[in-house]
């Protein structure tokens, strides 16, 4: 009887010295699996909001840990990944640098557009390029303009646009032939009389020398945009120091079309853009109907569609 006295007093009133304390109510009880409350390493969770690629992490030593880590905002992984996503800086940032040549380096920063396909636009020239894994992109574009400017668009809708003052454009003429897809055309430059696959000859596989342009010893040509993406806008540019050049003669320009499986039989579609002596940008439509594919092989020469450069030494 005593012993079970003391039981009931200390269940009522605890252990000498001890405040007495109310009794504990327990509610809400929601079952919850463990595996859904692993808590994550603060590398791990902010990984999860890195657009594409795989990430490696760095080996973490012990006292490197923090002493307590952030709550996850939720028990929905899937939400918590919609609010780390949210948190990432997703500004999209392009700089223009104008270079030798009247060119002009671009700098795209896009860090949650990484791999993703840009269209680069340039006063009615357009071409398509892949930004790298990281999230940046880098590329040379011939200017059509001194107060030059460039805009690059996601197919989001998303884009930046940059501003370069290109002084040494007026020295230079461009003819620029653009197209989507695998069009199979080809900008070609025959300089001072220069037979076809000789010295003086300017296309894809021999582009001309950008330091003999500054020197007004021949032009140079410039590919625009990746092939090896769907539909890709495509680009070429000739270029040739008109203002600065120490011979006088003629640059015979020709547009070719080789008939290829991906274009043969169907109507291909161009535009030519042409600057002369830093007067307006000239722009011309194109619309070819391809021979049948048993030429496959051939060549089209359209000598007409852009003209000729008539050079007179400075």
């Amino acid at each position: 009887m005593c012993c079970a006295l003391g039981i009931g007093y200390v269940m009522q009133y605890g252990l000498p010295g001890q405040a007495p304390q109310g009794p504990v109510v327990v509610s809400d009880i929601t079952p919850t699996s463990s595996a859904a409350v692993k808590p994550k390493l603060p590398t791990e969770m902010y990984a999860m909001g890195l657009p594409g690629g795989s990430v490696t992490l760095a080996a973490l030593e012990d006292d490197a840990l923090p002493a307590a880590l952030p709550p996850l905002p939720g028990d929905d992984a899937a939400t918590a990944g919609a609010t780390l996503q949210g948190s990432l800086d997703c500004t999209i940032a392009m700089t223009a640098e104008p270079v030798a040549g009247a060119m002009v380096d671009l700098g795209l920063t896009a860090p949650c557009n990484a791999s993703e396909r840009v269209t680069i636009h340039h006063h009615g020239m357009m071409f398509t390029e892949i930004v790298q894994p990281d999230g940046r992109l880098t590329v040379t574009v011939p200017a059509l303009n001194d107060n030059a400017v460039f805009i690059a668009a996601f197919p989001s809708g998303d884009g930046a646009s940059a501003v370069a003052e290109v002084n040494a454009l007026s020295f230079y003429d461009r003819v620029v032939v653009q197209w989507k897809g695998e069009a199979g055309l080809q900008l070609h430059a025959r300089e001072y009389g220069a037979a076809y696959f000789t010295p003086g000859h300017v296309w894809a596989a021999a582009a001309g020398d950008l330091g003999n342009a500054a020197r007004g010893d021949g032009g140079f040509l410039s590919r625009l945009g990746r092939e090896d993406a769907p539909d890709a806008l495509l680009a070429e540019v000739y270029s040739f120091p008109a203002g600065t050049a120490r011979r006088s003669g003629q640059v015979a320009l020709s547009v070719e079309a080789e008939i290829t499986g991906a274009n043969c039989d169907t109507v291909v579609e161009a535009q030519t853009l042409e600057l002369h002596d830093a007067g307006d940008l000239r722009v011309r439509d194109l619309q070819l109907s391809m021979p049948s594919c048993e030429a496959k092989g051939d060549f089209l020469v359209l000598k007409n569609l852009v003209g000729d450069l008539t050079i007179a030494a400075r």
